[in-house]
């Protein structure tokens, strides 16, 4: 199986793990053991995010947004391998690869973890949030009541590429990867080798309700944890127990119960399909 980063249900889940711990709450101190993850942790981070107040926490594509009573926002991303923990009381001794600690005024201890060091823990200025680089081109959230099929099919007017890689693409909706294409598009009917421009509008709006259905289950079951994502409580996600197409090439296929699901690789990542379901 191959490598994976995080999609929206599974930050979704971990900012879900998060509100109890910090909204609300203070951070009466900050640890920060390495500095150079995949961007360097600012030098005065600790003295900007201590003594603040969190005002709320929201979610965007792949990135969870903490706001401060500076108004100031911490963005996290957890890359391929980050987690999130959270202990009670007197936590554990760090292990070598938690390099920052949040502890607010109710004894939680937020630890960001990630071995692999390609997630990013940084602060975004007061009203600098939709100016911020990883933020500024985003595309819609595919959960907000405002994507509806109309918007995906004025998106998707006019390209010639496939489905598959437009869905990808965060520019064109934030959030989705690899894995919840895949079975947003099985679950529609639609090859991930159609051209995007092609969409009539009707399968837009069927695609739009598979997408968030697809994505709200996946955040119902703890996020798919195919090696590295974890509940901030530690525990595991479910919903790869769920998939109806990804990971399953030589397997007949849940829906005909004829076709066998086949694996093909388009822009470098593995496309699981069925080619009698998928038209």
């Amino acid at each position: 199986m191959e490598k994976n980063l995080p999609e929206l249900p599974e930050v979704e889940t971990v900012r879900l793990g998060l509100l109890p711990a910090l909204e609300g709450r203070t951070i009466n101190d900050v640890v920060v053991r390495r500095r150079d993850l995949r961007t360097p942790v600012p030098e005065n981070f600790e003295d900007r995010v201590r003594n603040q107040k969190v005002l709320g926490l929201s979610q965007r594509s792949k990135y969870i947004l903490i706001l401060l009573e500076s108004g100031e926002t911490i963005i996290i991303h957890l890359g391929m391998s980050g987690r999130i923990r959270i202990e009670e009381g007197n936590p554990c001794e760090p292990d070598k690869h938690d390099h920052i600690e949040f502890i607010t005024d109710s004894r939680h201890c937020i630890r960001f973890g990630d071995p692999r060091r390609f997630g990013f823990v940084d602060l975004i200025q007061a009203g600098q949030v939709d100016l911020y680089p990883s933020l500024a081109k985003l595309g819609p959230e595919p959960l907000d009541a405002a994507f509806e099929g109309d918007v995906l099919y004025d998106r998707l007017k006019g390209r010639q590429t496939t489905m598959k890689a437009v869905l990808m693409d965060q520019r064109i909706i934030a959030g989705l990867g690899n894995i919840y294409v895949n079975e947003a598009l099985f679950r529609a009917g639609i090859t991930p080798q159609k051209k995007a421009g092609s969409l009539s509008r009707a399968q837009a709006e069927k695609l739009v309700k598979v997408i968030k259905d697809v994505l709200q289950e996946a955040i119902c079951a703890g996020g798919s944890s195919l090696k590295d994502h974890r509940q901030t409580d530690g525990e595991l996600g479910y919903f790869q127990h769920s998939f109806q197409v990804y990971g399953r090439e030589g397997e007949t296929c849940l829906n005909c119960q004829s076709e066998i699901i086949q694996r093909m690789v388009q822009q470098g990542r593995s496309t699981f399909y069925c080619s009698r379901c998928q038209q």
